[in-house]
């Protein structure tokens, strides 16, 4: 997770000019964040966990690449100000990375689950694995973001 999002970054730096421009619109900025930033970050989410950390990574990675789009003139005081993350969201309401990796992972799922029996795709998600687990507490796995999923969403 950490490379995608470092790879997101360097995306990002590299359309900075374009985003942070007062001659592009708001609309204009959304379909270059759409179209560049979002597939490096979410490439390859349907197979991967993610924990809440990440999640919260994902979250402020997006965060820091709306605020390139620039500060906000006050209308009443006529000032530049910096905006907050709810007024980003509510502002720039592009979808949210994590909900996208979410959905992407859901719909991967249904593809598996409607493959048949002597798939190797199938097999692997259906069948348990042998052998020991380590001490600790268990990681999460693909298989309980997808129950997690489920609950969310409430199906």
């Amino acid at each position: 997770m950490k490379s995608r999002l470092k790879s997101a970054n360097a995306c990002c730096h590299s359309v900075q000019n374009l985003l942070s421009s007062c001659l592009l619109s708001k609309n204009s900025k959304i379909k270059i964040y759409r179209t560049i930033i979002l597939p490096v970050v979410s490439h390859g989410c349907e197979t991967r966990s993610l924990t809440l950390r990440e999640e919260r990574r994902m979250r402020v990675s997006a965060t820091r690449v709306f605020r390139i789009f620039g500060p906000k003139r006050d209308e009443v005081t006529r000032e530049w100000r910096k905006l907050h993350n709810e007024e980003i969201n509510d502002l720039y309401s592009s979808p949210n990375r994590v909900w996208v990796i979410k959905s992407r992972r859901m719909r991967r799922a249904g593809h598996v689950a409607r493959l048949g029996e002597t798939r190797g795709v199938y097999m692997v998600l259906v069948e348990k694995q042998e052998g020991k687990r380590p001490l600790g507490r268990p990681r999460r796995r693909w298989e309980s973001n997808i129950k997690m999923n489920v609950q969310e969403v409430g199906c």
